[in-house]
């Protein structure tokens, strides 16, 4: 009995001595979070295809990294691991079966322009079957297998010379806007006349638009002129196409003219296609209409289903049955102050009825009918998850089929099975299988698994608060990774844009700095304050006129709550954020001076400015009622624009912004930074050369990681231990 007690203890003490602990989050490890995205069933419900984005490093080039999407199969019959059916640079996405299940459509590049690409699943050389100058995407099968309908997109001066997409050489019935000229502003162009900038008037224009067309100028005339990169001068479109599922084959257009069209789906029967349409009597840039209108499959009878001039109508969706059209409705932002949220409604065909608007509270997408069409399936961020919803269509109950504590990032069903990409604090995306309730869940894929499995995480503990309103605020406390008894560590208040954003447990996008802090010893404390999407509309618009006290107010409170751990420093607190929490950030710092350090990120500080400096202008009279030109609306603005209170503001701050970023403009950013400059404050300014507004998501890797060790190190001088 002895030797066995002895020997349990030496085996005890070889466990304890060999045991590795775990390790922290590193800020490389982003470049190791992959993702799963678009996923759909086989018609034979046996094999799933899905893509997965991964972060790969680029050959004999240290520190860079590029991003790839790759195909992945997955045998529903067994358990085996998800296998690559593409590989290599080129990435493929968009993947939709055949009916007969023997074939996948996908989409890849070629010379910068997406082209289409058919993969016999049962073994093959993919090979492309569009060669279209417009690019293509969003490819779907007709019922038959004969034809793929996709999208295609084209410049205005390329639709005045195609003549399948404008037959009778027509232009536009709304005016170009350009001052000083009659008929429609169109001015048409004689092929004779050579450019002369000493010659005739005609010949002058004739000079200046050859400047135009050699990038030596650039003449804007339209009102939403700025894109996430650059300036868009001309307007483009997006036409619908058809193609026939044989090699060489021409594309021919199904939808012509000076419209957009989008979301194209055929209906089960194949005879007709349903696809959303913008207004053709108003100038692009003025229409936020859009109705659904249904066409026969080659472009004829076209008929109206859905239009409101008030409303916009998207994601149309039919049922297997070809009885139902799911869609999503909102107010189409006419005028200022129209805030609003998507809503599901449902048409019965042939009913003569009105369609059905459901009173679900939610922003809902991802619309997908069940088998029987009995039932509409969908997502929707609530309450710091995005859940998986069920909408009976006799009843119009809708069922919450999973909970706020994860993510339901992409889906598919077929039959009784669903599959799935989730998101979870203990992994940000892995390929879930279940029942058509999304309980009995069964993970078929180790994605991200096997380097985690020795990484230490914190996870959040949900808390909430009753705001000044009465509104409740929900938020999440997060333990530094690993604490020490007796000792205190920073806390770092993160907050997230929009304003309408939602961040939770089940949020993807902030799963690695979240981790990243926690492993360097902060506490990180983050809510979803007034005006926060995934609580109602209500809640959405309960910041209108009011940016900044409000919003402050709820966030403030959640950090205040989380400095009251035994673990927190109360000395050692700061605060960041980006886009509209870049706005908040300057603006609780010019108004509270707890925090040691501040982080403003590709943010909005002077809102009279940002009308013209950002392609998201439109949140301003939205949020505040009217323009800056308005005496009392001006009044409204200067007292949310946190660029009023500048010299308020001592906090140390260190302010971020994309060199190409025109959602906010620099402008913002450099207004803010040359201001504190000339009143001597702590500031510093950094510019991602290249850098859209959504670095810190999609951007360079590099620049990504770049931005999160900035981040660290700038808190660090203030708060780091000494």
């Amino acid at each position: 009995m002895k030797k066995l007690y002895v020997f349990f203890l030496l085996s005890s003490f070889c466990f304890t001595a060999y045991a590795q602990p775990k390790e922290k989050i590193k800020a490389s490890d982003l470049t190791k979070i992959k993702q799963v995205g678009t996923i759909a069933i086989s018609p034979d419900e046996k094999r799933a295809v899905y893509t997965l984005l991964t972060t790969d490093p680029v050959p004999d080039s240290p520190f860079e990294f590029e991003y790839h999407t790759h195909l992945y199969l997955l045998d529903l019959t067994n358990k085996n691991e998800p296998v690559a059916l593409t590989h290599g640079s080129e990435s493929a996405s968009q993947p939709e079966w055949s009916p007969d299940g023997t074939k996948i459509v996908f989409v890849r590049k070629i010379k910068d322009k997406n082209q289409l690409f058919v993969l016999p699943v049962n073994g093959g050389e993919a090979w492309q079957l569009t060669s279209l100058s417009y690019g293509a995407s969003s490819p779907k099968w007709s019922p038959d297998g004969g034809k793929v309908l996709f999208s295609a997109g084209m410049s205005l001066s390329e639709i005045l010379k195609d003549s399948l997409l404008n037959p009778s050489k027509l232009v536009p019935l709304w005016s170009m806007e350009k001052p000083g000229f009659a008929n429609n502003n169109f001015i048409k162009k004689d092929p004779s006349v050579k450019p002369n900038p000493d010659g005739t008037l005609a010949e002058i224009r004739a000079y200046l638009d050859k400047d135009v067309d050699d990038k030596k100028a650039k003449v804007i005339n339209r009102l939403n002129f700025q894109g996430e990169a650059t300036t868009q001068p001309e307007l483009t479109f997006s036409h619908v196409y058809t193609v026939e599922v044989k090699e060489n084959a021409i594309a021919r257009p199904v939808t012509k003219g000076f419209y957009n069209f989008g979301q194209a789906i055929w209906t089960p029967d194949g005879k007709v296609i349903m696809v959303t349409q913008g207004d053709s009597l108003q100038h692009p840039d003025r229409s936020k209409a859009s109705r659904v209108i249904r066409m026969n499959a080659d472009g004829t009878g076209t008929m109206v289903l859905l239009s409101d001039p008030e409303y916009s109508f998207s994601q149309p969706s039919v049922s297997r049955d070809n009885k139902y059209l799911a869609y999503i409705t909102s107010a189409a932002a006419l005028k200022p102050a129209s805030l609003d949220q998507g809503h599901i409604g449902v048409l019965t065909f042939g009913s003569g009825s009105k369609p059905y608007v459901s009173q679900f509270d939610r922003s809902a997408a991802n619309l997908t009918w069940s088998s029987d069409s009995k039932s509409l399936y969908f997502t929707a961020a609530s309450n710091g998850g995005f859940p998986a919803y069920r909408m009976i269509v006799m009843n119009k109950r809708v069922n919450q089929l999973t909970g706020y504590n994860s993510g339901i990032n992409s889906f598919d069903i077929a039959g009784n099975i669903a599959v799935y990409a989730k998101t979870e604090v203990a992994n940000p995306s892995e390929l879930f299988v279940s029942d058509l309730t999304f309980q009995s869940e069964t993970k078929r894929s180790s994605h991200n698994s096997e380097w985690l499995k020795d990484k230490l995480l914190s996870y959040p503990e949900k808390r909430t608060l009753t705001n000044s309103k009465g509104q409740t605020i929900e938020y999440w406390i997060m333990k530094p990774s690993q604490t020490e008894p007796g000792k205190k560590y920073p806390l770092l208040l993160q907050m997230h844009g929009g304003p309408t954003a939602m961040w939770g447990p089940g949020e993807l996008s902030m799963w690695h700095e979240f981790q990243f802090f926690c492993s360097q010893g902060y506490g990180v404390v983050y809510a979803n304050p007034r005006g926060s999407g995934g609580y109602g509309l209500g809640f959405m618009k309960a910041n209108f006129r009011d940016w900044g006290t409000g919003p402050a107010e709820d966030v403030l409170s959640a950090a205040a709550d989380a400095a009251k751990e035994s673990w927190a420093d109360t000395a050692r607190q700061v605060i960041t954020g980006g886009s509209y929490a870049g706005y908040l950030t300057a603006w609780i710092v010019g108004h509270d001076n707890r925090f040691k350090a501040a982080h403003a990120q590709r943010g909005v500080y002077e809102l009279t400015t940002f009308m013209g400096e950002g392609n998201a202008w439109n949140l301003v009279p939205n949020y505040f009622g009217g323009y800056p030109w308005e005496a009392e609306i001006k009044k409204i603005m200067d007292a949310n624009s946190p660029q009023t209170f500048v010299d308020k503001i001592h906090t140390p701050l260190l302010i971020k912004h994309g060199e190409t970023d025109l959602r906010t403009g620099v402008i913002q950013s450099e207004l803010l930074y040359k201001s504190l400059k000339i009143l001597g404050r702590d500031v510093e300014y950094v510019r991602m050369p290249g850098g859209t507004h959504e670095l810190s998501r999609t951007g360079n890797p590099r620049q990504r990681i770049d931005r999160t060790l900035r981040i660290y190190e700038f808190f660090e001088r203030y708060v780091g231990q000494k």
